[in-house]
């Protein structure tokens, strides 16, 4: 979820601006634009960006751990998963998403990758993600010495799902988070 940090004389941004940069939040007083409008900005922007930013990255590298199409274990990983995966593994294969996708997502298109993992997670029935989940985990596990391959798959799905799930509320235009959480505060204000 997205964290917003709402600036006020006792929080720890205008701490930090009058205690380290001896920066009151009213400076320069009397100017239409002062210290603690640019804090508001900046801390606006850091949490907005920053948190969109970090979920898109982590998408990448949640892919960037499974074997590399191209290669031979890759080819061998990715036909594996077409076929535990059915139609499903269509969504994420690399031949249909190709490396402009993960290029675009890097750029700020993040909802195309996001859409297309959980479409692909939504369209397994439960022996198809048992499938993909060792698929995925034995993969994985040739990396690691701390859990066996299935275990390792179940949190590949688990955190992939989460993450394209924070990068697609991340995108939500902002005026839409506003006006949800004006009716959030104004709803639980008046339970």
């Amino acid at each position: 979820m997205i964290t917003r940090r709402f600036l006020d004389d006792d929080g720890e941004l205008a701490q930090h601006l009058a205690q380290q940069l001896n920066l009151p939040l009213d400076w320069p007083e009397g100017k239409g634009l002062t210290a603690g409008h640019v804090a508001k900005i900046a801390s606006a922007a850091a949490c907005d960006v920053s948190y969109n930013q970090a979920a898109n990255g982590h998408l990448i590298d949640l892919f960037a751990a499974l074997p590399l199409p191209g290669t031979p274990d890759g080819d061998k990983f990715w036909v594996a998963l077409g076929n535990a995966g059915g139609d499903a593994a269509l969504y994420i294969d690399p031949g249909n998403m190709g490396g402009p996708s993960f290029d675009r997502l890097a750029r700020g298109n993040e909802a195309g990758i996001a859409d297309r993992v959980l479409s692909f997670l939504a369209e397994l029935d439960d022996q198809q993600r048992d499938a993909v989940t060792t698929v995925i985990g034995d993969a994985l596990a040739h990396d690691t010495l701390v859990a066996g391959g299935r275990y390792l798959g179940q949190l590949w799905l688990r955190d992939a799902e989460t993450t394209a799930w924070h990068v697609l509320l991340a995108k939500r235009r902002l005026h839409e988070t506003q006006d949800d959480r004006k009716r959030f505060f104004d709803a639980w204000g008046n339970a």
